[in-house]
């Protein structure tokens, strides 16, 4: 991340897997990793679920790929497992000093 403070000139640089997830997916994975089933915890109100002409959102890296040689390092499922991970720990920390 420090790649973006290196150029001369400010810019905005998209940072991202290139990839399409529903947030459905993201839930899936983060409640596997953590054991649970996600139906058990999740409900879906039809009134927030996006119409079906929503244009593809995409993050485009090719800018931060170009000019800083980012490149990316964790993938999707990775990040979501690693941000799982870590709520886990904050939570189990959380439990032994009685918070």
């Amino acid at each position: 991340m420090l790649l973006k403070y290196m150029v001369d000139k400010p810019e905005d640089f998209v940072i991202s897997t290139g990839e399409t997830h529903t947030v459905q997916a993201l839930v899936e994975i983060a409640f596997g990793h953590a054991e649970l089933n996600w139906r058990d915890y999740v409900v879906i109100d039809p009134k927030f679920v996006r119409p079906a002409e929503v244009d593809l959102l995409l993050g485009d890296c090719t800018i931060a790929k170009t000019k800083l040689g980012w490149k990316l390092e964790v993938g999707f499922e990775e990040m979501i497992r690693l941000m799982v991970e870590n709520d886990l720990r904050l939570n189990r920390q959380a439990k032994l000093v009685g918070a």
